[in-house]
C-alpha cells in the first residue's frame, strides 16, 4: 500500500494517513493518543522533533507495561500482592531495607535463592507474591506454584514420560517460586523429583521459596535426612533468608476488627 505524500493534506486527511499508517505498523498507543498529543504539541509550540520523541516514547512506554502485564499474567499468581501494600509496621520481625534491597531484583539477575521463613499469618506469601512481581516487571521470566501442586505435576509427568520435558520447563524461568514448602510431608518419590528441579536451577536461575517450618523441622517433610540436608543446602547457598517471625499479624488484626466492632 502506498500513501499520497501531497504536502497540502487536510487535517481530517492526515489523521485519517496517522491512522492507517498506525495499523499497518502496528503502533496502537501513537495510533489512541495521536489526536491528543498533537493538540497538546500545538498549544505548546512543540518543534517537530519533540513530537516525534513525544509519540514514541508514549509507544515505547505502553509496551513495556504490556510486557510486564504479559509477564504477571504468565507467572500465575493466585492473587494481586505488592509492596506497597505491605504493612512492615505490623510485622517488626522483617527489616524493610532488606525487603527493599531485595525489590531490585540484583539476587534474581545473580541467580540467588531466597527464603521465606515463618508461622502462618507473618507475611511470607505475601512477600513472596510481591517480590515476585517485582521481578516479572523488571523483565524476569517468573513462575508461581505450591509445592504440593508442582510435586504433584512431577509425579504425573514421570508416570507420562515427560519428566525431563516438564524439569526443563521449570528450569528456564528466571525465577521461581514455591509456596507453601513444609506443609505436608512428601513421599521419597515426591521429594526426589522436586530434588531434581532444584538441581537444574542451582546457580544458574533463582529460586524463592515460603514455608512456614524452620530449617531444622523439614526432616518432617523430607523425611530421608541425606536428601533434606542436600535440599537445605540447594536452597540457602548464597542466597538470602528472611524469618517472618510466629506471630500472625493477619490474626491480630482481625481481632482488633472483632474488638472494634464490639465495643461501637
Amino acid at each position: 500500500m502506498t500513501f499520497n505524500r501531497n504536502r497540502g493534506l487536510t487535517e481530517q486527511a492526515a489523521e485519517t494517513a496517522v491512522d492507517t499508517a498506525c495499523r499497518l505498523l502496528r503502533l496502537p498507543t501513537i495510533r489512541a493518543k495521536f489526536p491528543e498529543l498533537a493538540e497538546a504539541a500545538a498549544r505548546e509550540q512543540m518543534s517537530y522533533r519533540g513530537f516525534l520523541a513525544e509519540l514514541l516514547m508514549a509507544e515505547c512506554d505502553d509496551r513495556a507495561r504490556r510486557r510486564s502485564e504479559r509477564r504477571i499474567k504468565a507467572a500465575a499468581f493466585p492473587r494481586d500482592k505488592s509492596l506497597r501494600e505491605f504493612d512492615f509496621e505490623a510485622n517488626p520481625s522483617i527489616d524493610p531495607a532488606v525487603i527493599h534491597t531485595l525489590a531490585s531484583c540484583e539476587w534474581v539477575k545473580k541467580g540467588q535463592p531466597l527464603c521465606l521463613i515463618g508461622d502462618s499469618g507473618t507475611g511470607k506469601s505475601h512477600l513472596l507474591i510481591a517480590l515476585g512481581t517485582e521481578a516479572a516487571m523488571a523483565g524476569f521470566r517468573v513462575k508461581y506454584t505450591l509445592a504440593t501442586k508442582l510435586v504433584n505435576e512431577l509425579v504425573e509427568a514421570s508416570d507420562d514420560k515427560q519428566l525431563s520435558k516438564t524439569i526443563a520447563r521449570y528450569g528456564r524461568v528466571d525465577l521461581l517460586c514455591i509456596d507453601e514448602l513444609g506443609y505436608m510431608e512428601l513421599d521419597r518419590r515426591g521429594a526426589e523429583l522436586l530434588f531434581q528441579v532444584l538441581t537444574e536451577r542451582e546457580e544458574k536461575n533463582s529460586l524463592a521459596i515460603a514455608s512456614n517450618e524452620s530449617f531444622g523441622g523439614w526432616t518432617k517433610t523430607f523425611t530421608d535426612p541425606r536428601l533434606c540436608a542436600a535440599i537445605v543446602d540447594r536452597l540457602t547457598f548464597g542466597g538470602a533468608i528472611i524469618e517472618t517471625g510466629t506471630d500472625s499479624y493477619r490474626l491480630a488484626r482481625t481481632r482488633s476488627k472483632a474488638e472494634q466492632a464490639s465495643a461501637g
